[in-house]
This record gives C-alpha cells, structure tokens and sequence, in this order.
C-alpha cells in the first residue's frame, strides 16, 4: 500500500490568495487534511485514505488475501508511525516557525535600527551642508576683509610716506631756526654785556662825581688786584651786587663771575644761573670745564676753577629755585667741593637743610659729570643725551638744573627740563635757578 503525506505552508497572504481553491481540490481529491494554525500562518498535510488502500490491494494473489487482516493491521501500525513522524514533523516545524518569527522580529529591529540611522545620517548630512555653506559664506568674508584690510594699509603707508616727507622738511626747518636762535642769542649776550658794562661804567662816573677823593677811589677800583671768591671781594668793602674778575687759584688767569651781595649776608660766588632760556646749556665736557654763558645773565663758570676753589678750604653751597607760580625755595649744602678732573667732577655734599625739600635732590653718596659726549653716570643709557646738559646725573637721578627751558604753561610733563624732584616732582621744569657758593667760615 502506498501512503503519502503532503504539507502545505504559507502566510496570511498565502491563505488570502489562493487557500480556498486548493482546498476544494483536495476535497473532490478524496484526501483527508490535516492543518495547523501558526499567528498569521497556517499549516495543511494530506494524507491517502484508508479505503484506497484498501482497494490497490485487487490485484495481489490468493495466498495473499488470506493474509489480508495481518496486512491491514501492518498499515495501521504503520499508519499509527506515520502519524507520530508526522507530530513530531509538526513539532520540528513549530520550533522552526518559531525561529523563524524571532529572525523576522530581529529583522525587523534592524530594519527599523537601519532607518534611525539613514535619518541620523541625513540629518548629519544636511549640517554638514549648512555648514559648508557657512564656511562658504564666512571665507567669503574674510577675503572681503583682507581685501578691505589690504587697501587700509596702503592707504596708511601712503600717509606714512607723506608724514615722513613733511617731518624731514620741518626738521630742516627746526634747524635753521635753532640756528638763527643761536645767533640771536649771541648777539643777545653780547648786547647784553655791552649794556652791563655801559651801566657799570655809568654808575663810575657818579660815584667818582658826586663822592669826595672820587678820583682817587676810582683809581683804586682800578688797580685793585683780581679776588679770590665774591667772599674776598665783599670783605675788602665792595658790597655791590654784580660781576667780578675773579683768579683762578694757584694761576694768574682771570674769571668774570657775579657776586651776590645781599643774600643772606653776601659773600656769594654764582657758579650757575638760568632764568630765561637764552644760553643753551647742552654742551660739551670741555666746555662745563671752562665754563660759558655771560655771568651778567645765564652761564655756567666753570668745573676746573669750582673744583680748585672748593678744594681749598670748606665751602657751603646754596640752590636757590623760582617756579612759574611765584613759589621760591632753597637747599643748603653746608660742605660742599667738587673733585679734579681725573675724578670727573665728583661732586661732595653734607649737611642738607632748606625749604626745597628733605632729601636731597642731587643723588648721594656723590656722583660723577657727565656731558653729551662724556657720559659718566651709572645708567645703561646716557642720562645727558637723553636728558639733555651736563650734570651729576647718577642713574639719571632726581635732579637737573641744566636741563631743557620750557617757558610757561609748556613746563608741565617736561622730564628733560630743569628739574628738582623733591620739590617739584620730575615732570615739573623750574622758571629759574641759581647755584652759588662761599666759604663756611664766611
């Protein structure tokens, strides 16, 4: 006897399509159906029925037939083990429609998983966009700048050029006025010396006329022999403020200094004065050595002749300052002396007192001068070049009285004017100043 065993499987849209009509050929078929129902699937066998078996069995021979109930009770035991193959086959099936739903639920996962990320990526890939058109945009920019920025410079350099030019022509300019400053300020000395000594010989003549023995006492003016400090002149009688012939110790070299004769007593030797800018004061080692200046008005008398006079005997110096508000103040030196050459001019000072402040303004212990073309100080720079005159500048110190004159309302944030620190701070530069000297036994 033949069996056969047909399985059918498929899907919801397996049994929508074409279920109906393959079951209603099974049907006029004679075959008994077997269907299992999976979710959304479902499940058919087929197997022969049991009198078709019967009836194959026409043709086998007699000795056969008798045996038939034995063979019949065979094909339903074998019947019986087909079933139980088919239950387990049924069984292996469902486990596999079960794998097979957890593989297409995972798929699914993935699917869904792999639509997350393409929108993710898309998403990415429209900033990416935007920020290439960003950055597009942004370069743009920045080449509108270099390009606006480049223009700017050559238009700055071009104004450069042109400022270099006129600064070149005013500088030509500012020296030939500082020229004619220079001569006019000669001849202003000279005319001025001319004028003082005019005066002087004016104010002879009246004393000679209108003074008993006059002509004997002018006679004696005359031949009287050269003083060695205003302090000597002073004690001889002359008690006139003025300028004197002075000799220079141990020579027979004659200097004009100004005396000053009323001054806290008298007896002053003027080594400096400035009072209105006419001398300039920016000059040379070997010109502060022998002194320059007109003593009827600014000059400076002279380091080799201070040094030699304060060396030999003890001498007292006295600064006497003027701002442009009318404010006068004082520092006394009650030992002062100046060393020789050799020593640059070191300058000595003890003993402070005075109204232009507690401390003294010219740095201590003393200092060596220095000028433009000798720079003597303790500064990496030159405080005499960039300071302007000779001084005892130290690291470019407290103090210079031989500084740049700047008239009034110009005198404000001058520091390399005639400074005093500690009277009138460092950017203050002074209207007029006078250093003078006598002896401490005077």
């Amino acid at each position: 006897m033949q069996l056969a065993a047909y399985f059918f499987w498929g899907c919801s849209i397996f049994l929508a399509s074409g279920y109906n009509s393959f079951s209603k050929s099974m049907e006029t078929m004679g075959k008994k159906q077997y269907q299992v129902q999976h979710g959304s699937c479902s499940y058919t066998f087929l197997l022969p029925e049991m009198d078709n078996c019967r009836s194959s069995t026409s043709y086998v021979s007699n000795a056969v037939q008798r045996d038939a109930p034995l063979d019949y009770d065979d094909s339903v035991q074998r019947l019986q083990l087909l079933e139980n193959i088919m239950e387990n086959n049924t069984q292996w099936l469902m486990k596999v429609l079960n794998q097979t739903t957890r593989l297409e639920l995972q798929l699914l996962e993935h699917s869904l998983s792999t639509n997350k990320l393409e929108r993710q990526i898309s998403d990415q890939t429209n900033e990416i966009t935007k920020l290439q058109e960003k950055n597009s945009f942004l370069e743009k920019r920045v080449l509108e700048m270099e390009d606006k920025h480049t223009l700017q410079l050559k238009s700055i350099k071009d104004e450069k050029d042109q400022l270099q030019v006129l600064v070149a022509r005013q500088n030509s300019i500012i020296e030939e006025l500082e020229k004619q400053l220079v001569t006019a300020t000669v001849n202003n000395s000279v005319l001025q010396k001319q004028q003082h000594d005019l005066m002087e010989t004016v104010h002879n003549l009246l004393t000679m006329i209108s003074t008993p023995n006059s002509k004997n006492n002018f006679i004696a003016k005359e031949e009287q022999i050269s003083f060695k400090d205003c302090a000597e002149a002073f004690k001889s009688g002359l008690t006139t403020s003025g300028i004197y012939t002075l000799t220079v110790p141990n020579t027979v070299q004659e200097k004009k200094a100004y005396c000053d004769m009323e001054t806290g007593g008298g007896g002053w030797t003027v080594i400096q004065r400035r009072e209105d800018g006419s001398v300039d004061f920016h000059r040379t080692w070997k010109e502060y050595k022998m002194g320059f200046g007109d003593p009827a008005g600014e000059y400076w008398l002279g380091n080799e002749f201070v040094s030699q006079l304060t060396n030999q005997k003890r001498y007292v110096l006295k600064i006497h300052l003027k701002d442009w508000e009318g404010n006068e103040a004082y520092s006394l030196y009650d030992h002062f002396s100046l060393a020789n050459e050799e020593q640059k001019y070191r300058i000595y000072l003890k003993g402070l007192t005075g109204t232009a402040g507690k401390i003294s303004s010219i740095s201590q212990p003393g200092n060596d001068f220095s000028t433009k073309d000798a720079d003597n100080d303790k500064c990496i720079c030159k405080c005499s070049q960039m300071l302007t005159g000779g001084w005892w500048f130290d690291a470019c110190g407290p103090s210079n009285l031989n500084g740049m004159y700047y008239p009034l309302r110009q005198n404000n944030n001058k520091f390399n004017g005639i400074k005093w620190y500690y009277w009138k701070g460092s950017g203050y530069s002074l209207k007029a100043t006078t250093m003078m000297i006598r002896p401490a036994d005077f």
